[in-house]
């Protein structure tokens, strides 16, 4: 009952719009040689740029998840936990399905180069299926640095996301203007991480205090990124198209920045109408599903893409009018429905693993280990982990999971590394003295 409906609401909107999103946009031709070719529709029929100023979401995500971190690390420190173990617990909440994940992909990538199948086809299907982890090692970073990024926020509230827009927009500047290599990375922490920060402001209150900010945030953020799409260079895609720079997303943007500023005013102004539908239980019960299974709709989404592919595109049964033409967007709708239905059953298939994979993170999850009472001296064990497994990740992210074609042995020796560090078991006070009570240890501790 102490959860923020909304938060969750926020999470499961933001999930269920990436997916429509990618899905909407992902388009298949059969070659006459019957070879599965995914032209891109943001290239090639360019007013759908326009589309992903509803669909680039993001935002919201990480503003719901400063909100939620903010919360569960200011509970930790409460409770005497540290850093390391709740960085720690954080990551192998993300970690254990993606790392799963990417084992059951990686396996089949395996045996499809084993069997000789075709390197081009196996290297666009190994990005369809890692298109969506850019996501997971910024996430991962920003959590990683939640301690101090709060405890900034504790000390200057709002003046910490001011200063990191600033910033980014000289990163930025550097990047569009001298093309300065690396200063773009620094963009992909600062402005998401904006976005992060605003979340620690909102639960405590300190965007909602004053009434007219929401509506500044909101109109502040829409004219600045009309102006910047206009007088500026920017695009108005707000998703990678191929070709096109300066871009939104690659790295993100001061046009990102902008429309992000004015996702969260616009979040704040719908809040209250939004919650009292909330309160509604039969709302709640159709809404509550979807945030629990976030994390597996957002991984396996494209699977559904490739079995649609592999049933009625390999086998000629789809229809295949011009890309972008009426009958082209006719057909979306029954695109969409199928994958729907396709992913439904995925979920479904997927439910034992998911509990399976909750009582793993149960026994394995670092911060029940990591207290500063616990005398633990293997502090560095969730950092290292955690350092192998952003780097696995980033390459996935940018390389896919078949890069040339090829099995992508380091990335999966290092998700495999990272992964096995977070759910070692450390040794505790406890285990060390497991004759004595451990409000005695404590105490001697």
């Amino acid at each position: 009952m102490s959860r923020d409906r909304y938060v969750d609401f926020l999470r499961a909107w933001a999930i269920g719009l990436v997916v429509l999103g990618h899905w909407l946009i992902t388009a298949l031709v059969r070659e006459p040689g019957g070879e599965i070719r995914a032209p891109e529709l943001l290239a090639t029929v360019p007013w759908t740029q326009w589309l992903t100023l509803g669909f680039q979401i993001m935002p919201l995500f990480f503003l719901a998840g400063g909100h939620a971190a903010g919360g569960s690390w200011a509970r930790a420190r409460a409770a005497g936990g540290t850093a390391a173990g709740w960085v720690g617990g954080r990551a192998l909440r993300l970690l254990l399905p993606a790392a799963v994940y990417s084992g059951l992909v990686l396996s089949a990538v395996g045996i499809c180069s084993a069997v000789g199948v075709d390197p081009n086809t196996l290297e666009l299907v190994g990005w369809a299926m890692a298109m969506q982890f850019w996501f997971l090692p910024v996430y991962l970073l920003l959590s990683a640095l939640t301690p101090p990024l709060h405890a900034a926020h504790r000390r200057w509230g709002l003046l910490v996301p001011v200063a990191m827009g600033a910033v980014a927009l000289v990163a930025d500047t550097l990047v569009v203007t001298v093309h300065a290599p690396y200063v773009g990375l620094l963009d992909y922490m600062l402005v998401w991480g904006v976005a992060y920060q605003l979340g620690f402001c909102w639960r405590d209150g300190l965007l909602t205090e004053r009434r007219p900010l929401p509506a500044a945030l909101a109109a502040g953020g829409a004219l600045a990124f009309a102006a910047l799409i206009t007088l500026g260079p920017f695009p108005v895609s707000l998703i990678l198209v191929t070709g096109q720079t300066p871009s939104n997303t690659d790295p993100p943007s001061a046009a990102m920045l902008a429309w992000a500023v004015a996702q969260v005013g616009l979040c704040l102004l719908a809040a209250p109408a939004v919650r009292r539908l909330l309160d509604r239980e039969r709302v709640w019960r159709a809404v509550r599903p979807v945030g629990g299974a976030s994390m597996t709709l957002y991984l396996w989404h494209m699977l559904p893409v490739l079995i649609v592919a592999a049933a009625f595109y390999l086998t000629g049964l789809a229809p295949e009018p011009t890309l972008g033409s009426a009958a082209w967007w006719g057909l979306r709708l029954p695109w969409l429905l199928v994958l729907g239905v396709v992913l439904a059953g995925v979920v479904r298939a997927l439910r034992p693993l998911d509990r399976g994979l909750s009582l793993l993170y149960a026994r394995t999850r670092p911060d029940q280990d990591f207290t500063r009472s616990s005398g633990s001296s293997r502090y560095w064990l969730p950092w290292l982990g955690l350092a192998a497994s952003v780097t696995a990740l980033t390459r996935f992210a940018t390389r896919g999971f078949a890069p040339d074609g090829r099995f992508p042995v380091l990335p999966t020796l290092g998700l495999l590394l990272g992964t096995t560090l977070l759910t070692a078991r450390r040794r505790t006070t406890a285990d060390r003295n497991p004759g004595k009570p451990k409000e005695a240890q404590r105490e001697a501790a």
